[in-house]
């Protein structure tokens, strides 16, 4: 698999959908494609075209979003090598939580350590009903090392983090959703087409105050009640001279759909 066709990229309407394409492998991440899927994160920063990015597995062969590093590559690196790439990793799923757009996981398949931790990088999170998900990375006898340990714990709770990491727990999607790390699990033929409707949705709204709330919500929720309302106060200012919040209400007056421009 080339690099080049390693992550497919599919836009539609604003909505650009990401499929990590490396069925033989089960969609794990080697460094060459760690390295495209940066860049590709980094493009999308600055480009209003695109209102909310799709991350989903291929679907060819055995079904998987990504089980995590590619274990073959691995063993033939050093400790410093290793060092190299779980900072390489660690710094892309950083980059996809900060990206100033949202960002929804639909998680078709098995997503095992890095590819859970992907999911957990991502704004909303659904699931097909087919999807086992887990952080094993302790049957291995090293940690998750790409967020696991920190974004976890804030999704589900302490108690079925440690209980999920410290005994490798593989979780089908239901229990997932149980536990809030996904808040839809649909059968596996519709979970594309929902996340279509789901981002369809999103992108309806205001470009500017989607990447606010989004700053807002993920930097708020680390302080304090009276920090966090401060970080709201500004993100909101940001929105007031913008034309899409003069277009909203324009809209809203005239009784039509506004046609946001993200200015």
């Amino acid at each position: 698999m080339s690099e080049e066709n390693a992550l497919l990229k599919d836009c539609r309407n604003g909505v650009l959908i990401l499929t990590i394409n490396r069925p033989n492998a089960l969609n794990c991440f080697d460094m060459s494609l760690l390295k495209t899927f940066r860049a590709t994160i980094e493009e999308l920063t600055f480009d209003r075209t695109i209102k909310v990015v799709i991350i989903t597995g291929s679907t060819e062969g055995k079904n998987a979003f990504s089980t995590g590093a590619d274990l073959k590559e691995r063993a033939g690196m050093s400790p410093d090598q290793v060092r190299l790439y779980i900072q390489t990793i660690r710094d892309l799923f950083t980059s996809v939580e900060e990206l100033p757009k949202p960002v929804i996981a639909a998680v078709n398949g098995y997503a095992f350590g890095g590819g859970l931790e992907l999911a957990l990088a991502c704004d909303i999170r659904i699931a097909s009903k087919s999807a086992i998900v887990g952080l094993t990375e302790t049957s291995l006898a090293v940690i998750p090392g790409a967020g696991g340990t920190q974004r976890l714990p804030r999704v589900v709770g302490i108690a079925r983090a440690k209980d999920m990491i410290f005994r490798a727990r593989r979780i089908s999607a239901q229990e997932g959703q149980d536990y809030g790390l996904f808040s839809e699990v649909t059968e596996p033929e519709n979970l594309l087409k929902r996340a279509l409707e789901i981002a369809d949705e999103v992108a309806q709204n205001g470009p500017i105050a989607l990447s606010q709330a989004k700053f807002a919500i993920n930097k708020g929720v680390e302080v304090s009640l009276p920090m966090g309302l401060a970080i709201e106060s500004n993100a909101y200012s940001i929105t007031i001279p913008t034309k899409d919040r003069t277009e909203g209400l324009t809209a809203f007056r005239e009784k039509r759909k506004p046609v946001y421009t993200g200015e």
